[in-house]
């Protein structure tokens, strides 16, 4: 009888320093899963401050009423420009590059750099979700693996049982 009750207390001393291993490990895995967090906050603040940017130096070139008076009418500024290539001799003419060609590799360059970022961004999005989906199969296994335990333990645990849990763990 001696030893019975020996085995007994010392399977209640496992279990208690189980269940400390395993709250600990819980709050390393809250720790990490914060910092993913935060992480992914970073980078959804700095995709928002390159987009207001773009729309900043948009608004930048359009032009106030005042201004727009002293600035001469495009349409002339072309005549002109086009009057005086025309005066230039044919070699000279040669070398100096068609506008609407040098405008549009401009816009190009400007959209591959456009999609560039946001490829990136995504790349980045993606691997921190990556990175975070372990840690997540890692807390709702243990979660399951809590909720089969008795159901005294369950109701004194600080972490809900899966059942009774209302919003998914894998939501951001």
């Amino acid at each position: 009888m001696l030893i019975s009750f020996g085995m007994i207390c010392s399977c209640q001393k496992q279990d208690s320093s189980a269940e400390q291993q395993l709250a600990q490990r819980k709050a390393e895995l809250d720790a990490r899963e914060q910092a993913l967090n935060e992480r992914e906050q970073a980078l959804n603040e700095r995709d928002k401050v390159l987009v207001e940017k773009e729309t900043a130096t948009t608004n930048a070139r359009t032009i106030s009423p005042g201004v727009q008076s002293r600035i001469p009418d495009p349409a002339q500024v072309k005549a002109e420009r086009d009057r005086r290539i025309q005066q230039l001799p044919p070699d000279a003419r040669a070398l100096i590059a068609d506008p609407s060609q040098v405008n549009s590799a401009k816009d190009e360059e400007k959209d591959r750099l456009r999609q560039e970022r946001l490829a990136q961004s995504q790349r980045e999005l993606e691997e921190i979700q990556r990175q975070r989906q372990p840690k997540l199969e890692q807390i709702q296994k243990w979660r399951m693996s809590h909720a089969a335990a008795s159901p005294a333990e369950e109701a004194n645990s600080p972490v809900p049982s899966p059942a009774v849990e209302t919003t998914s763990p894998t939501s951001p």
